[in-house]
């Protein structure tokens, strides 16, 4: 049935239990779903862009101490999942696909013996296109990896040297060529407003990209983070204007193609989604293994974040003294940081990852994720509608809410309507 606007009250539905500022409750019927996230540190090389937690591996990396301490780091997390089933898992980095398959493999089986997974689970492995990394897309595929996301960024072969990548657009193509013997699901990163980049040049990328075969493409606008050297010293990058042509250029182009564009970066042929993301842009939970791996979970008292051990060699030695102590091993240990989501901060979150979504949200899960009721986002919501940044859709399935265009280009003013002070 089609979908129609309409007027809605945004206190139509039934809310779950009130969840007070300081009450012991977190007002959580059931917890949401948990998936779980695996980091591997390491690079071969630290791009100039990069912001996330990664260290180049200076010397050979010890995949069997890495992976006792991954081993550990579950264990000890284990009482907060108990009788809880896993819907995915997520390698990422730095560059897993650095590490051997036979780690990969060890690293899968011992997940597998810990936890409940789901027989259908989604495990994405991180992939750079360099041939050495590629050697090993088979050995992953038998480990259980069945879904392959590369770090293609661009198929031009100046951009890439500018973006400080060690691969080349000719390792590119058959790194995909080679992954979509493999695996049948896999996705493709790629940037736009590169350095000097032309419009041209990124209609030669995404076209590419379209001919390629994936099934999911992740298109990110290349930005400036701190404490990068892109942000010390920055490059010279395509104006406003042309970067907004080049995504308007990259959406309809994936459109044609029969891709859809479910959230702000990510494109999908049907079915094709990737469902661990899916749960984090609908406030599931996940628990993060690994150095600097971050944790969004929730019980019955609590909704909580925590953040491990960023260096890998702080990380390891967590490990060591959990393994030391054996029995008496203290959880926290692997922990560096922890914090309880506070009911005001609470909508905050939760319209961080959901309005990433272009088809929104139905309004019962605001209060299933938050165990907060729908009026906490009322006025807010009414706010971003009057300003044409939100509308809400009505259907046979229940109430919608979702950015509209206007709110997708500018997402960071719809989000800060429902921002604490």
């Amino acid at each position: 049935m089609a979908s129609e606007r309409r007027t809605i009250s945004i206190v139509a539905v039934s809310p779950a239990p009130t969840f007070t500022h300081g009450a012991t409750a977190s007002g959580l019927a059931a917890p949401p779903p948990l998936a779980l996230y695996v980091h591997w540190p390491w690079c071969v090389k630290k791009c100039p862009y990069c912001d996330f937690n990664s260290h180049e591996a200076k010397a050979e990396i010890d995949e069997a101490a890495y992976l006792a301490a991954l081993i550990a780091d579950l264990e000890a997390a284990l009482p907060h999942i108990w009788n809880r089933p896993v819907m995915s898992i997520f390698i990422g980095g730095g560059t897993p696909s650095l590490m051997s398959a036979h780690t990969a493999d060890a690293l899968l089986s011992a997940i597998r013996m810990r936890v409940s997974l789901h027989a259908d689970a989604e495990i994405t492995l991180e992939a750079n296109p360099g041939t050495a990394e590629a050697g090993k897309f088979k050995g992953f595929r038998e480990a259980g990896v069945n879904r392959l996301s590369l770090g293609i960024q661009s198929f031009n072969d100046e951009k890439l040297k500018a973006l400080g990548r060690i691969h080349d657009s000719r390792e590119a193509r058959l790194a995909i060529d080679l992954a979509l013997t493999h695996f049948s699901r896999v996705n493709i990163d790629l940037m736009y407003a590169l350095p000097q980049q032309s419009f041209a040049e990124a209609e030669h990328d995404i076209d590419t990209a379209i001919a390629s075969g994936v099934s999911h493409v992740s298109a990110y606008h290349l930005t400036l983070e701190p404490n990068t050297p892109f942000h010390h010293t920055p490059p010279p990058l395509p104006d406003d204007d042309i970067a907004a042509d080049m995504q308007e250029m990259i959406e309809a182009k994936l459109a044609a193609a029969g891709f859809v564009h479910y959230e702000t970066s990510a494109f999908a042929k049907a079915g094709e989604q990737c469902r661990h993301n899916l749960n984090y842009w609908t406030f599931g939970d996940y628990l993060g293994i690994g150095a600097g791996a971050h944790s969004k979970l929730s019980n019955h008292a609590e909704i909580w974040r925590e953040a491990r051990h960023r260096h890998p060699r702080a990380y390891m030695q967590a490990a060591g003294a959990v393994q030391s102590q054996a029995a008496g091993a203290v959880p926290g240990d692997f922990i560096s940081t922890r914090q309880t989501i506070s009911a005001t901060d609470l909508p905050g979150e939760f319209m961080m990852n959901a309005l990433r979504l272009n088809d929104g949200f139905r309004l019962h899960l605001f209060a299933e994720r938050t165990g907060l009721p729908l009026a906490t986002i009322e006025k807010s919501a009414l706010a971003a509608r009057r300003e044409g940044l939100l509308e809400a859709l009505g259907d046979t399935l229940g109430d919608t809410l979702r950015p509209t265009l206007q709110g997708r280009r500018f997402l960071n003013q719809l989000l800060g309507r429902f921002l604490a002070d």
